[in-house]
């Protein structure tokens, strides 16, 4: 259970990606009435962090108006409600709407880019918003259900300041050809295991090409699209922001940790596994016998990372786990090699195993390129040791059934 918490805890961090606020101390809101003169709203764009979940920045909106000057962050959650982990693994990710003075919006982002763009909102648009945020904060209504990439605290901003503006508003073109996992991919560089558990963890839903209200996701993205985009005001065509404002400076990259050492890399460690499985294989087949506890150790731990990548497909209900072509080499089933070795009556169960696990992973080798999921480079080397692992156990039975020759 421990290992099954850690396993679950990590992917719940990976699923996470957008960064997170603790809840402020209590602050009094300010009245109907003070809200609703000269206000002025501001989306903010915090830069990445080096946690993993923070590596996709951050975003909040920022209303002002007389004797107050407030955020409200869609980022919020509460860690310690109960069976935080396995719900939030198995789809049911509640996150909070949280206002708060602005004072706080600087708290865990010290070292990281903070740019402010003032919205070019009527008197009418920004009291609709500033009741929209105030009253969605409220305790009955600032729960909903996060979605990593569809609902989250990107886009729920995106969405409000699109409602009260209406069809006028117009994004500019956006870049062409990219997916959830490639935009993903810009912000991992530095970050290989972040990566491959999201290759790992999610599936083709991530791999179709996005139009430009989907890249708002990513809250750089956003920033950008509001930077660029325009609304009609009196017949004219007029920029959303009217002015941009680094609040705290920092680097455009974000407070990022340096890359992983090429000696921890996913790929580098899933190659040392294929030549070590290779050297083994080799010497099993020329001794006519199995090192049986290095098969039932590596099809065990397949065993654990297939159990997590069914239940995603099969249980959860995260956006892009199913499908996910990964289930067709790592997948549950492996628990079968890894416990049958070691009895003797089952050999036949286990050959038969291994020849149909070495025929599937030869063919999903062979035919990836046209599945329609991009693959982590790493996975192949890792698919490559369980197939010469099967190979090597056919290869040792089937000498071992052969009558020995002896000279005369």
């Amino acid at each position: 259970m421990n290992l099954f918490r850690y396993l679950a805890t990590m992917l719940c961090l990976i699923l996470m990606g957008i960064t997170a606020h603790a809840l402020p101390l209590r602050q009094s809101a300010p009245t109907d009435t003070a809200r609703a003169d000269n206000v002025v709203v501001s989306l903010i764009t915090c830069y990445p962090g080096q946690n993993i979940y923070e590596l996709y920045g951050h975003t909040e909106l920022r209303v002002r108006g007389k004797g107050y000057d407030w955020v409200f962050n869609y980022g919020t959650f509460d860690f310690r409600a109960p069976n935080f982990i396995y719900r939030f693994v198995k789809g049911e990710t509640d996150y909070m709407l949280a206002g708060y003075p602005s004072e706080y919006m600087y708290v865990g982002y010290e070292n990281r880019k903070i740019v402010e763009q003032v919205l070019n909102l009527t008197p009418e648009q920004a009291r609709a918003v500033s009741n929209a945020l105030f009253n969605g904060a409220q305790p009955d209504n600032r729960t909903y259900r996060y979605n990593y990439v569809l609902d989250n605290c990107s886009t729920r901003p995106r969405d409000i300041v699109e409602a009260v503006v209406g069809e006028s508003l117009q994004y500019p073109p956006m870049p062409s050809g990219l997916t959830f996992r490639s935009m993903m991919h810009r912000y991992n560089t530095n970050y290989a295991w972040q990566q491959f558990g999201i290759d790992l963890a999610l599936g083709s839903g991530l791999d179709y090409e996005l139009d430009a209200r989907q890249q708002m996701f990513a809250p750089i993205s956003l920033m950008q699209a509001f930077g660029g985009a325009t609304i009609e005001r009196g017949g004219e065509r007029v920029p959303l922001v009217t002015d941009t404002n680094t609040l705290n400076p920092g680097s455009d990259e974000g407070d990022i940790l340096p890359p992983t050492p090429w000696y921890l890399h996913p790929m580098t460690l899933a190659v040392a596994l294929l030549l070590a499985m290779a050297a083994l294989s080799v010497r099993d087949v020329r001794r006519r016998k199995s090192t049986r506890w290095v098969d039932s150790l590596l099809f065990g731990i397949a065993f654990l990372g297939g159990a997590v990548v069914a239940f995603l497909v099969f249980i959860s209900t995260h956006e892009a786990t199913s499908p996910n072509y990964n289930l067709l080499w790592l997948h549950p089933l492996h628990i079968v090699p890894a416990v049958l070795v070691w009895i003797k009556s089952a050999k036949k169960v286990v050959v038969c195993y291994h020849f149909v696990n070495f025929a599937v992973i030869f063919i999903t080798m062979a035919l990836w390129a046209v599945l329609p999921q991009c693959a982590n480079a790493a996975f192949f080397p890792l698919m490559g040791a369980l197939a010469v692992r099967s190979l090597s156990y056919l290869m040792v039975t089937r000498n071992t059934a052969k009558p020995q020759q002896h000279n005369n």
